[in-house]
């Protein structure tokens, strides 16, 4: 008989290429896991290796998210989420948005069916919260299938109220908020005309869903510390302590010296701003004596012991954790912790003995950390300067209270800084270098002055002190094991890197390609700007182009300052991370430490204080926009020589030269020609009149309009049009 021939056997199917596999992701309407692409590429085993290896290589360059043991394109949104509404039309269709967005883009456009709408018997209305299954269609549009809807908390707003015969109206606070609420008689309570005020928005269907009900009146819009007012309610920033936290912080006792070690007789001293209210690190520094690390040096930094006051599970620690960090403001201060705390017990008054957690490090010629060791002390600050004695006293005009300082502690920390400044410039750290408006408000908090913030040698000092502490802080716990919160800042992101290209090209620099970005790629082209027109403009797109930095306890290390693991560590009064890390340090056999089951939690924490940051960096951002405002509201009609800082499709941004305030140029006020944005987004270019504006071109314009409660500024074109003719007249060239 016969043998049968073996069948042929089937030759395997090639590996996808990168491309492919994103393609596949990205068109997917739902996210896909390891499974789904490996069936879809008819995979091996050997082939499924390799793919979980592409598939984390394009999670860390950016490119893709995780949704469980799924995968999605970046910036897109999870399978099943929490979406809110925000419009109901006349024929009932619904549009909402991600309850959760965070990003500066606009978020992707949700649209929900009005039969999906009205699912499990309920009428839906604006503010409505849904937890909905999303499908993208190929356009990028999400449709969601309402799987629950969730009791939501009502929808507020803040603004200022009008009395008139209807009741009033609140013109809104918030300039993504366009259209005034009207408030019904009945629901005016106490407001005034002119009352900064806090409005429910009222539940409504189809177009009518603009009404509100005052539920407090916050004082008056243009009294003093009505901004800062704004943006503490705009971004729902805790202010009051519970009583509980309030008790716990008066009955707080100075720390007497027990077992910890004294440093009362070491001259560290604080250096912080002339306008610095709480003052939680201190420094000193000398050559080591040690023959075995010639041309060495120890430094000490001592920060405030914040984890003896605030106890894990305490209403101290849970006051902490719900604000994540304090929040500043040209004319106060929301701290993380009670005034008798944050200014008095942990902060580091001099002449006053202060418990203290001491980091004690060791460097050596090369500026290169080589040893540390932490310490709970007890401190007395021998002085508190400012950044400005201290650099006055090093170039050689001191005061009388830096003079006896100059050799004993002055001079020594200068001699530390100089080390590790040279280590900093070796290993590469990103030179970012933007100038910091300075608000300076009059006795009735006015803005009198918006300046520029000096940057002395003394700031650097400090900063590389912290630097090498948080260092320090990091590599002690995982020596031990420890839980610790890093402070994490990824590579840039292939995308935003693309988008960096052509802007850094446009100004007529070049990135690397095909290649590892590291920060010292980005130092030349930063170098290169210095001392011209466009040099801000630089230094903002590189900025720009940047990771978001957060906490984790995961260590990816950080990319800006070149250091292979970090933590904060240096500020506990005013970030719970650096608490965190504290009492990492202290241990689990204290019971104001932690221990390695910790870490668990370790996760939801970090990714709760890195949300708090932002939300205090936003509201911070947004008063200083307030208040740039209002420092021009009466220079309307004046002009300006300023800067395209951005390009858009509706306009352009421009930044004024003298006073840093940004404001949008809108296309309606340019020429009377159809301008369009060039696929790089850094140009406008007449249709007709070939008229170019482009990204970091000098202009001079005139403002059209001042709104100190939004931060809203708007310019128009002087009759000059640009100061600087950056532009190619088509029709010239084309009759040649």
């Amino acid at each position: 008989m016969p043998k049968r021939k073996a069948p042929a056997r089937k030759s395997p199917a090639p590996f996808p290429t990168r491309q492919q596999v994103i393609d596949f992701i990205a068109e997917s309407p739902t996210p896909v896991g390891k499974r789904e692409i490996s069936r879809a590429f008819h995979l091996n085993a050997a082939d499924k290796v390799r793919l979980r290896d592409l598939l984390r290589d394009l999670r860390e360059d950016g490119l893709l998210e995780k949704d469980r043991k799924r995968v999605r394109p970046s910036g897109s949104l999870p399978n099943v989420t929490v979406v809110k509404i925000t419009t109901i039309d006349a024929d009932g269709d619904i549009k909402a948005r991600p309850a959760a967005w965070d990003n500066e883009d606009e978020p992707p456009a949700i649209h929900i069916s009005r039969n999906q709408g009205r699912r499990a018997g309920h009428d839906p209305a604006v503010g409505d919260r849904i937890l909905a299954r999303l499908t993208r269609a190929p356009d990028g549009v999400y449709r969601a299938s309402v799987l629950k809807h969730l009791k939501a908390a009502p929808l507020s707003t803040i603004g200022i109220f009008e009395a008139d015969d209807r009741g009033g109206v609140i013109r809104s606070t918030s300039r993504k908020q366009r259209h005034d609420m009207v408030v019904a008689r009945g629901d005016t309570g106490s407001a005034a005309t002119g009352d900064l005020v806090r409005a429910e928005v009222m539940p409504g269907r189809g177009l009518d869903a603009r009404n509100a009900r005052v539920i407090e009146v916050l004082g008056d819009a243009k009294g003093a510390g009505a901004i800062s007012l704004i943006c503490i309610h705009q971004h729902d920033i805790p202010v009051d302590f519970s009583a509980a936290a309030l008790d716990a912080a008066r009955a707080a006792q100075p720390v007497a010296l027990g077992g910890r070690k004294d440093l009362r007789d070491m001259p560290l001293v604080t250096i912080d701003g002339a306008d610095a209210r709480d003052f939680d690190d201190a420094v000193w520094a000398a050559p080591d004596d040690d023959p075995a690390n010639p041309g060495g040096w120890q430094l000490v930094v001592a920060i405030a012991d914040v984890a003896h006051y605030v106890r894990p599970g305490s209403a101290l620690d849970d006051a902490a954790y719900l604000r994540g960090n304090s929040v500043y403001f040209p004319d106060r201060v929301v701290p993380m912790l009670p005034p008798e705390l944050s200014n008095d017990l942990c902060s580091l008054r001099p002449k006053e003995d202060r418990a203290c957690l001491a980091a004690f490090m060791w460097i050596d010629a090369e500026g290169e950390l080589v040893r540390h060791e932490f310490v709970r002390g007890l401190m007395r600050s021998a002085a508190r300067l400012t950044y400005e004695q201290v650099q006055e006293a090093k170039d050689g005009a001191p005061d009388d209270m830096a003079g006896p300082l100059i050799d004993p502690v002055i001079k020594p920390l200068y001699g530390a800084f100089k080390l590790l400044e040279a280590a900093r410039v070796r290993r590469q750290a990103l030179e970012i270098d933007l100038p910091e408006r300075k608000i300076e408000l009059n006795d009735e908090g006015v803005v009198s002055n918006i300046g520029e913030r000096q940057r002395l040698d003394s700031h650097r000092l400090i900063e590389e002190f912290m630097i090498c502490a948080n260092v320090a802080a990091a590599e002690t716990l995982e020596a031990r094991r420890q839980p610790c919160m890093y402070r994490m800042h990824e590579p840039p992101d292939a995308a935003k890197l693309e988008a960096l290209r052509p802007i850094l090209r446009d100004l007529g620099y070049s990135l690397p390609k095909g290649q590892t970005i590291r920060a010292g790629n980005l130092n030349p082209i930063l170098k290169a700007a210095q001392g011209k027109d466009h040099e801000t403009m630089v230094n903002e797109a590189v900025l720009r182009a940047q990771s978001q930095a957060r906490y984790s306890p995961e260590n990816r290390g950080h990319f800006g300052l070149a250091l292979r693991r970090y933590a904060h560590f240096t500020s506990p009064i005013r970030r719970y991370a650096d608490l965190l890390v504290h009492r990492a340090l202290i241990g689990a056999r204290e019971r104001d430490g932690i221990g390695p089951e910790a870490m668990e939690k370790f996760e939801t924490w970090g990714d709760h204080i890195s949300t708090t940051e932002r939300r205090a960096m936003e509201a911070e951002r947004g008063a200083m926009d307030r208040y740039v405002a209002g420092f021009m509201a009466d220079k309307v009609g004046a002009t300006f020589e300023g800067t395209i800082a951005s390009v858009t499709r509706f306009g352009l941004f421009v930044r004024l030269d003298e006073t840093g305030a940004d404001g949008l140029l809108p296309m309606r006020s340019l020429e009377d020609d159809w301008f369009e944005l060039d696929s790089s987004g850094t140009k406008l270019t007449g249709r007709s009149s070939g008229k170019v504006y482009s990204l970091g071109e000098s202009l001079r314009v005139r403002l059209i309009e001042a709104t100190p409660m939004t931060g809203g500024l708007l310019f128009g074109l002087t009759n000059g049009g640009p100061k600087k003719a950056q532009y190619r007249d088509r029709r010239r060239k084309n009759r040649k």
